[in-house]
């Protein structure tokens, strides 16, 4: 993938994030709200893989 298509894809799983942190903080039930957070935070790592916004203190064991 290109390094263009990677970028737009990244900013898509950001908004995507976005939603669903918005979704979860309107949740009222607990379970479902825990989960959307879940879910947010597990496309977030992803969006800062591809987009190459992770972590700049990469941990050197990993």
């Amino acid at each position: 993938m290109s390094a263009a298509g990677e970028s737009g894809r990244a900013q898509q799983m950001r908004a995507k994030v976005q939603d669903l942190e918005q979704a979860a903080e309107r949740a009222t039930d607990p379970q479902e709200r825990q989960r959307l957070k879940d879910k947010a935070r597990q496309l977030k790592e992803q969006s800062e893989h591809i987009g190459g916004t992770g972590k700049q203190d990469i941990d050197p064991t990993l």
